[in-house]
This record gives structure tokens, C-alpha cells and sequence, in this order.
């Protein structure tokens, strides 16, 4: 928890420029660790004794150990943070470079991950830069590993205008395969592609001696003749492939004579059985780069092989590469490893109710959770572009959606577990009366909602685990009351204060409640769904962010007669 004190306190003070108050860091931390509010008294001693130490020191050391200890979250000065400020490093230009052209490809076989937004922000955001283009190409020359859904080529489209990175072109590789054909017959009339008739275990001998396979040395006539006979269906699946030409004595294996077609009879969900030879994405990828004017390619370090094998259709065809910048890969702690593959087979197996299951790392489930989109955009601009792996938390995506929902949500009670209090008046009758507080909607207004109730409210069951007979406590914005009993519970009412003023402070626990009106809600989490009462006005906010107070962001997903159900954000 020290560690967790001394990030907030140091990402306070380089943003703001001094070092932070105690309440300020004290916040955050209960904000973030609600478990943690029992121990209130000890965790702001800790904050202040981690604030001391900050003082002693400045602002080119704050900035240096929060580099350290929290990368993702340095250089995020107040003066730094709209996205016109906050900039990525700036792009290599060559001289040749007339306009900036990126591009983000993904194969649509699920739906957009946090992985994805990666992506999509960055290259939009460099052809923002650059006022050049940014174009969204569907990589979908797969229909067997990497089948494709065709539900996801919108969900794509969608989720790029969501995070302000509509693109300025869409392409579908699947639907331009007479171009690759083309390429490919060049390719062999040049002698730099072959048919190699090899199974996969005779070739990978050829590779493994670092000698040519029979095939290699067939004529341009042959190999066309052959070529036909793949795009016919005369071969099989793995009898017949397209190999590029390279060098079968490179020390890289994976370099030696690559595959750029294979057959595949299978059904494509976009375009059917139209083809059977199907290019492999190094070729796919390769030729398209070229079409469509890529100039700067953003590409996973653990990719760089492509490169290096795309780099001999360019040297055969006499083109120009692509600038390249590579980076690494991101892991969030609370998802691990983005699959795509994996998380279709766990909705295909039922383990998730689908695409957009709050379980999910999909931009789908974070948008139904109340995600903004500034946020994720920030996120992902702020953590740059860079060679090393990065190993961040959700809670670093939380901190930055907090900054943007916690001014626009309104506030509302929200009891989990409920138990019923029964208010007994102050001459000590249990005589029936409507008691009406003013809450105000949101700290920064000055506009209230009322909250009407009869003599019997609702606590969650947490809170009412640490009543006591005799002890005293506030139920916020309503009145002061006094256990008298627990089982069942009863309070009498000692201050009735109704109004929304001040509340009383001192040694009293203040604590919501929901009134006896109230409305049954569900909240589903992540790791559960949880059952409890809030306020009737919460059935007005469908599909907002608000704040369930002494709770959390939630999204109001669906309102119904029987039930509200809510979508935990954080």
C-alpha cells in the first residue's frame, strides 16, 4: 500500500507541480481501495509520512522515479493534458514522405480488444498529427485459423468512430484478391515465385539442409501452368503452394523460399467459395502497404520477421518500404494476454454471455461498462510508443475515466445487501410519516433531488454488520438517529435534517440508504453480479454513467418494471 500512496502522491505532484495534500492523495487512494476506508486513520498517516519525504525533494526527481516505479502515468502535467498537447514522439520522415499515410489492419475473427485500441488510437492519432490519412484494412485472407465473423467488420467501423479515429478509408483484402493474383503471376514471370508440389515434412528437410527443393529450378512455363492449376482446384489443400524466392542458405529458416499462397477450400463469411488459393498475410500485408501508400508502419517487435520477408517482394517489384517503428507488447494485469482466438472459443463454449461480457478486455464490454472513449484515447497516447513490454493495470485506464465521468455523473443511492431500518420518532412512537431529503445531483451543482421514504429505510448489509446498540449515526442528507435495536433494527430518530445541508461530521458514522420506495437494482461486475435498492431517479439515467455513492461508477444498461440493471465501470 505504501508503493500504491507513493505513485499517487508523485503522479499529484508532477501534474500539478508542487507536492500534494494529504486529503487530495487520500482520495484517490480510498476512491481506488474502498476496503480500505475502516483503516482511513492509519492510511492517511501513511500519505502524509510519504508527502514529507516528497517535499524534501523536486520536480526533475518526482518526474524521474515516477518514470520508474509508474511510466504510464509521467509527464502528466495539467498543462499536458488535452490530446492536442499530450504528443507522441514525432514520426521518422523521409524525404520522399508527400503525406503521412497509416494504417491499422486488423483480421476481423472477434471483436476490437484494449490490445486493438492500441492500434487504432496511435495511427490515427500520427495522421492527425501530420493531417495525413488514416485507413482501416481488414486482413481477412484466413477462413480457416483466423476465420472471420462478419458481425466484427462493423464492430471495427464502430469502435473507430467511437475513439474519435474514423477512418478515412476502409478496406477489405478478401475482396481485392485479383490484385494479389496478379502479383503473384508477376512474380513468377519474373523467376522470383514457384509452385513447389513438396509436402510440409519434404520441404522442411530441404530447409533444414539449406537446399533447394526439385521445383525451384522449373520454368516460368511450368510454373505458370501449375499456378493455373492451384486457382482451378485441380490440387488439393497442402499439395500445391506459391513460394517466393529468397536464399535456402539464409541463417534464418523462416526467411528460406516463404509461402505468399496456399489452397484453402474453405467457405469464406464474406465472399464464399469464390477463391481457393488464398495469400498468406506476409504477402497479403506486403502487396497492400504498397497499393495503398503506407508510408509509417507501427508493428509489434515480435513481427519483425515479416519485414524482413515482405522486404524481397519490394526489392523483386522495385518499391520502396514503408518507414517502420517498432514496439512492444502491452499485458494488463487483470486480463493477461489479448487473444482473440481465445476468448471466441470461450464464448462459443458459454463461458461468457458474449462479446461485450464485463469479463472481457473487448472495447464492446468496456464501452457497455461506461468506458469513455477520451479516456482509452488518453490512456494509450500518454503511454507512448516504445521497444518494451509494458505491464500495466486496469486501475491506470480507471484513474483516467475518473477524471472524465466523475464531473459528468450525477450521484444516487445505492444499498447492497439491504437490510430495513425502522425510524422511530423522538417521543419514540413508530407512527407513520414521509420524511423527504435533498441530495444534491452532483458535488459541483447546486440543484438537489429529493428522496422520499415513509418511517422504514434500507442500509447495505455491510454497514449494518458495525451497528451497535446505543451507537449513533447520520443516514446522509435525512437525520441523526440511535440504534436501539438490531434484531430487528430499529433507530430513533435525535436530529431530523432533511434539508441537504451540512452534515453533522464529528464521531457520527455517516452512511447512505435507500428508501422504502426504492427500486431493485443489479449490478453486474466483472468477477459477480450483485443484488440491492437504490433510489427510484436512478431509472432515469438510462444508458449514463453515475455514481452509486460509497460504491462505484456504474452504467444504467436496461430499466424495466421489475429490475434496473447497471454495468460496473470502476
Amino acid at each position: 500500500m505504501k508503493k500504491e500512496i507513493r505513485r499517487y502522491a508523485l503522479e499529484n505532484a508532477v501534474r500539478y507541480g508542487k507536492p500534494p495534500r494529504v486529503d487530495a492523495v487520500l482520495k484517490r487512494v480510498l476512491g481506488e481501495h474502498p476496503e480500505l476506508r475502516k483503516d482511513a486513520r492509519r492510511v492517511a498517516r501513511l500519505v502524509a509520512d510519504e508527502i514529507k519525504d516528497i517535499e524534501s525533494k523536486g520536480l526533475d526527481e518526482w518526474n524521474a522515479e515516477l518514470r520508474l516505479i509508474a511510466p504510464e502515468m509521467a509527464g502528466t502535467s495539467t498543462k499536458r493534458e488535452s490530446r492536442e498537447e499530450t504528443k507522441l514522439p514525432e514520426l521518422p520522415l523521409s524525404g520522399h514522405d508527400k503525406k503521412v499515410v497509416m494504417r491499422f489492419a486488423p483480421n476481423p475473427n472477434g471483436a476490437a480488444t484494449l490490445g486493438s485500441a492500441r492500434g487504432i488510437v496511435i495511427n490515427s492519432e500520427y495522421a492527425k498529427m501530420y493531417k495525413g490519412k488514416f485507413i482501416l484494412r481488414f486482413d481477412d485472407t484466413d477462413p480457416l485459423l483466423k476465420r472471420p465473423m462478419l458481425e466484427a467488420y462493423e464492430w471495427y467501423i464502430e469502435d473507430c468512430e467511437w475513439l474519435d479515429a474514423t477512418p478515412d478509408e476502409v478496406i477489405v483484402a478478401s475482396e481485392r484478391m485479383d490484385l494479389y493474383y496478379r502479383y503473384g503471376k508477376e512474380l513468377i514471370e519474373r523467376g522470383m515465385a514457384y509452385v513447389c508440389l513438396c509436402t510440409q515434412e519434404e520441404f522442411k528437410v530441404y530447409k533444414e539442409r539449406m537446399r533447394a527443393c526439385p521445383h525451384r529450378t522449373a520454368d516460368v512455363e511450368t510454373n505458370m501452368e501449375n499456378w493455373d492449376r492451384m486457382l482451378s482446384g485441380f490440387y488439393e489443400e497442402k499439395e500445391a503452394v506459391l513460394r517466393i524466392k529468397t536464399d535456402m542458405a539464409n541463417e534464418d529458416p523462416a526467411l528460406r523460399d516463404w509461402v505468399a499462397f496456399r489452397i484453402l477450400k474453405r467457405e469464406h463469411p464474406r465472399v464464399g467459395m469464390r477463391y481457393i488459393v488464398w495469400p498468406t498475410l506476409d504477402f497479403e500485408s506486403g502487396i497492400e502497404d504498397h497499393l495503398l501508400g503506407i508510408t509509417h508502419i507501427l508493428r509489434g517487435k515480435d513481427l519483425m520477421k515479416s519485414e524482413k520477408r515482405q522486404r524481397f517482394l519490394y526489392d523483386y517489384l522495385g518499391w520502396q518500404y514503408p518507414v517502420t517503428t517498432l514496439w512492444g507488447k502491452i499485458k494488463v494485469y487483470e486480463f493477461g494476454k489479448f487473444s482473440t482466438s481465445e476468448l471466441r472459443k470461450g464464448i462459443e463454449r458459454g463461458e461468457y454471455d458474449g462479446w461485450d461480457d464485463p469479463r472481457l478486455p473487448t472495447l464492446r464490454a468496456l464501452r457497455r461498462r461506461g468506458f469513455q472513449p477520451e479516456a482509452i484515447r488518453n490512456f494509450f497516447i500518454a503511454m507512448g510508443v516504445s521497444q518494451n513490454d509494458i505491464s500495466v493495470s486496469m486501475k491506470n485506464l480507471y484513474a483516467e475515466n475518473r477524471k472524465i465521468v466523475d464531473a459528468r455523473a450525477m450521484r444516487y443511492f445505492f444499498v447492497h445487501r439491504p437490510v430495513e431500518m425502522i425510524l422511530k420518532l423522538k417521543n419514540g412512537n413508530g407512527k407513520s410519516k414521509t420524511f423527504v431529503a435533498r441530495a444534491l445531483k452532483h458535488p459541483s451543482r447546486s440543484d438537489y433531488r429529493e428522496i422520499r421514504t415513509g418511517n422504514r429505510v434500507y442500509v447495505s448489509g455491510a454497514d449494518f454488520e458495525k451497528l451497535r446498540k446505543g451507537q449513533r449515526i447520520r443516514l446522509k442528507y435525512l437525520c441523526t438517529v440511535e440504534i436501539e435495536d438490531t434484531m430487528p433494527l430499529i433507530a430513533r430518530i435525535i436530529e431530523d435534517k432533511g434539508e441537504g445541508g451540512e452534515e453533522r461530521g464529528g464521531e457520527d458514522m455517516i452512511i447512505h440508504w435507500a428508501p422504502d420506495n426504492g427500486i431493485r437494482v443489479r449490478v453486474r461486475k466483472p468477477e459477480c453480479i450483485e443484488e440491492g435498492i437504490g433510489e427510484p431517479l436512478i431509472a432515469s439515467e438510462l444508458g449514463n454513467v453515475v455514481q452509486f455513492e460509497r460504491y462505484g461508477f456504474v452504467r444504467i444498461d436496461s430499466v424495466s418494471d421489475s429490475v434496473v440493471v447497471a454495468y460496473f465501470t470502476h
